[in-house]
């Protein structure tokens, strides 16, 4: 998702390439990590994105937020948190305390790396995250005691588990909607309260008369599997891009 101003707009920053936030994921060994530890930090490294990916299993409560748009040649689904690239629902490191916090973010530093077979994973962290204390102190909660992992350890790999199949079966809801040509390009011109106008474009949508006209049977077969559910999240979702417009305005003009 990309963003035009009719004033100048503040550079992006840059980034490695990879998963979003991640600079340095490195598989986690308690051998080689033994002394490593997490130190509590705020939400600082979601600050200058204003596009976050979401799963399936998040789409009710991600709705009630932020509007659920869809990207890129598989439609990844993502959460418009900017109209430019600013984070809007970060503050000085700190989440929105009113707004729903994606699984995504609360992932981060950890993650799944794929290892071997394409079934077969390994908990990953981001060896650059602030977060992480390479053993250089006695400060934050260790990763592993006596050659075993930890409480902060175990819980993570829960999640990261949890995230990757929520993944999977959002590619396939994703790969339903290509597959039915639901989708539709759409950009959105919105004006702010001093007068200041954007463009936000480089996104797709659910087409509402094509979803409209699907098969009876499709529409039962989604039914049972929860995905028209999923596609009326999506669509009511998008009311909350005046939300954005709003939060946008209330920022200074160099902001």
């Amino acid at each position: 998702m990309t963003a035009e101003t009719t004033t100048p707009p503040a550079a992006a920053p840059s980034q490695a390439t990879g998963p979003l936030f991640y600079q340095a994921p490195v598989p986690l060994r308690s051998d080689l990590h033994a002394a490593w530890r997490l130190v509590p930090d705020t939400a600082h490294f979601a600050g200058e994105t204003n596009a976050i990916p979401a799963v399936i299993g998040e789409f009710g409560s991600l709705a009630q937020h932020y509007p659920i748009i869809f990207t890129g040649k598989d439609a990844m689904p993502l959460v418009a948190v900017g109209l430019a690239q600013r984070n809007l629902f970060v503050t000085d490191g700190v989440w929105d305390e009113q707004s729903y916090v994606p699984a995504y973010v609360r992932r981060y530093p950890f993650v799944f790396m794929q290892a071997g077979d394409q079934d077969e994973y390994v908990l990953a962290l981001d060896s650059a995250a602030r977060q992480v204390n390479q053993g250089q102190s006695e400060d934050g909660v260790p990763l592993f005691q006596d050659g075993k992992a930890t409480e902060i350890v175990d819980n993570a790999m829960r999640f990261c588990g949890d995230y990757t199949r929520e993944h999977d079966q959002t590619r396939r809801f994703t790969a339903a909607l290509i597959e039915n040509e639901l989708l539709i390009d759409r950009n959105i011109d919105v004006t702010l309260a001093d007068g200041r106008q954007m463009s936000v474009n480089g996104f797709q949508v659910v087409d509402v008369e094509k979803f409209a006209a699907l098969p009876d049977a499709t529409v039962v077969a989604w039914h049972r599997s929860g995905w028209l559910a999923l596609v009326h999240h999506h669509l009511s979702s998008l009311a909350r891009f005046s939300a954005l417009v709003n939060r946008q305005s209330a920022l200074p003009a160099d902001a």
